[in-house]
This record gives C-alpha cells, sequence and structure tokens, in this order.
C-alpha cells in the first residue's frame, strides 16, 4: 500500500462542487462512484491525493474528485505524474485516460510509465472509439466499426490494453467493466500494488457505440460470459442452474488454454488451473482468449511486484549525495574559469 496514514473519509468527501457533465448513461458516472466509493474504504487522503488526466470524455475525472487534480495535454498525462511522483513521492497518484489518448497519442507515455513502474494507479477506460471528438474509430475499435473516419468499416487491427500493457513490462494488470460490482475490489488491488498499476476499465459510450460490450457485461447470463479471476482459486465460470459449469484448462500439448467441462464439481478432475497472479505467461493467455470460445477474463490478471522507479531513482541520489554538502560556488567555480578585468580577460 502506499506509504500514508490511512483517514476516515465518506463517499461526500470524495465529491467535488462540479457539476458532473457526461452523456446521459455514459459508463464514465459508474466508475467515477466507484472510484469515490473506493477512497475511503483504503483510507485515502484528500490533500495527500492528485488525480492526473489527458484529453478525452474520461479525462474530466480530476474535476470530479474533491483531492488535487492535474487536467494536462493529450496523451502526457504519464508525464506529469512522473514529475508529480518524483517531486514528492508520498503523494497518492492516480491516472485517468482513454483508449484514444493513452494508446494513440500517448501510446509512447503509457508504455514507458509501466515499464519504469512509477507508483501510481492508470485506470484506463477502454469504450473502443473516440467520444469527445465525435465517434470516430480509435487504436481499440473493433474490425469494421463504421465510424465518421471509417463510414464502410474500420479495417484497423485493434490493440489489446491489457496486453499492451503486459509487454511493456508492467507488474500489475487488471480488467473491469464500468457498471460491474467487483470493480471497487480491482480498484482496491490496484491501489495495494507497489508499482504501476494497470486497469483496463470496459466502459459503454452511449451515443457513438452503445452496449458494444452487453455480449459480456449484461447481468443476463453473466455467470457464462465472465471469469473472474480470484488468486489461488480455480478459473470456474457458469450458473448451474442454466448449464453446466466449466473452467479454462492448459493444453500442454499445444500450450494453450481450452473451455472444458466440470463434471460433479470436481474441477480437479477437469484438470482445471488454478489461478497464479505471479504467472506471466498465464496472464498473457488469458489476455489474448478469444471472447465466445472463451469467457472475458476479468478481475485481477497479474500482480508480481519490484522496487518502483521512484525509489530506486531517489535511492541513487541519496548514495551519490552521501556525506557531500551543497556548495553552489564551488560548482559554479569548478573547471576552467578566468576573470574579466579592465585590459581583457586574464586567464
Amino acid at each position: 500500500m502506499n506509504d500514508m496514514t490511512p483517514i476516515q473519509t465518506t463517499l461526500k468527501d470524495w465529491e467535488s462542487d462540479q457539476e458532473v457533465r457526461w452523456c446521459p448513461g455514459c459508463g464514465d458516472y459508474a466508475i467515477l462512484k466507484a472510484v469515490q466509493r473506493t477512497l475511503p474504504e483504503i483510507g485515502a487522503d484528500p490533500a495527500n491525493t492528485v488525480f492526473v488526466s489527458g484529453i478525452g470524455c474520461s479525462s474530466r475525472f480530476p474535476y470530479y474528485v474533491e483531492s488535487y487534480g492535474f487536467h494536462t495535454i493529450h496523451g502526457r498525462a504519464p508525464a506529469f505524474a512522473t514529475g508529480i511522483k518524483l517531486a514528492n513521492p508520498e503523494l497518492d497518484v492516480w491516472l485517468v485516460t482513454g483508449d484514444g489518448d493513452g494508446l494513440s497519442i500517448g501510446g509512447n507515455h503509457t508504455m514507458h510509465i509501466l515499464r519504469r513502474n512509477l507508483n501510481c494507479q492508470i485506470l484506463l477506460f477502454n469504450n473502443e472509439i473516440y467520444g469527445l471528438t465525435k465517434g470516430q474509430y480509435s487504436p481499440t475499435s473493433r474490425l469494421g466499426t463504421p465510424s465518421p473516419s471509417s463510414p464502410v468499416g474500420s479495417v484497423d487491427r485493434p490493440a489489446q490494453p491489457a496486453a499492451f500493457a503486459l509487454g511493456a513490462g508492467a507488474r500489475f494488470v487488471a480488467r473491469g467493466f464500468d457498471v460491474s460490482k467487483e470493480l471497487s475490489g480491482v480498484l482496491k488491488a490496484a491501489h495495494a500494488h507497489q508499482g504501476a498499476a494497470f486497469v483496463e476499465i470496459f466502459q459503454n459510450c452511449i451515443v457513438y457505440n452503445k452496449d458494444v460490450f452487453e455480449d459480456f457485461a449484461a447481468p443476463k447470463g453473466a455467470e457464462a460470459s465472465q471469469l473472474w479471476l480470484k488468486n489461488g482459486e480455480p478459473m470456474l465460470f457458469g450458473n448451474p442452474k442454466t448449464g453446466p459449469i466449466k473452467g479454462i484448462a492448459l493444453n500442454v500439448d499445444h500450450l494453450h488454454l481450452e473451455v472444458v467441462d466440470v463434471v460433479d464439481g470436481d474441477w480437479q478432475a477437469a484438470g482445471v488451473i488454478v489461478h497464479d497472479v505471479t504467472n506471466r505467461a498465464i496472464a498473457h493467455m488469458l489476455v489474448e482468449m478469444p471472447f465466445g470460445p472463451f469467457p472475458m477474463a476479468l478481475g485481477v490478471l497479474y500482480d508480481d511486484p519490484r522496487p518502483t522507479f521512484e525509489q530506486e531513482l531517489l535511492g541513487q541520489d541519496r548514495t551519490v549525495n552521501s556525506g557531500k554538502s551543497a556548495d553552489l560556488a564551488k560548482l559554479l567555480a569548478k573547471g576552467q574559469t578566468w576573470t574579466v578585468t579592465e585590459g581583457g580577460p586574464e586567464l
């Protein structure tokens, strides 16, 4: 957990006086409430909390949270977050971005904050469309998505945010969706992680990409379409009242995951694997599972901490400066110097 003394707050303490302005029915409302409910539960302090955002619908977030906030420029929120954290490592930094802001113009910056492992929470709202700029296809839009910039359907193959994060060296990767009751638990796990915690949140854009996630996010049939991962527990999904319980097994001959039926609750006999959040290879496989034959893998996919960027950088500074005292005059006089006299410079 971040090195701060927990304090008692309520949801109301985290609601700013700004009118929340997203389209009626936008999934961002649900995400905002999930974050505002989570912050008191983790003992966060508004005086030590900073929300940083780039550009896009999601990036209005800092206005609506009663804490410090920084609404920055398109795709560059990670650079600002890095500066904030290095200036004051005790601050609890949350970075809010979208699939366009974080993976298009900001893809380079997202990659570097992940590989550096800055201690912060990165919430990437993925609605698979550019909402604020009126519905163009985004880096995560599916093949065939019709939009003002692809009127007969996008031919771009979509990026997968969680796969991108794993490939960039992220040490914590999770997924959730806007109206899920499980989202708060995912946010808590991200906050408890020491390092860059990347959370992809599927978010319904009611205007330009309505119900694109209904195939797995709709309440009806959710048990059969969602695989909520729990560390140390078997990967099971389904509802015994509506169909057989199923699980995810590893085909060791071909090194890929497959769906298996679980008979009489004996998941071990079916070969169902137990989720291990430190297993990076399985995390990659879970991210790559095609929805349809497989459920959507949600929750914490990967969590394996390592020393954070600011710990190592500031620790290096302390080592280099140990036993030394600051002397500006000595620094300025170091190296080749000369004295300017009336007759010209005297070397």
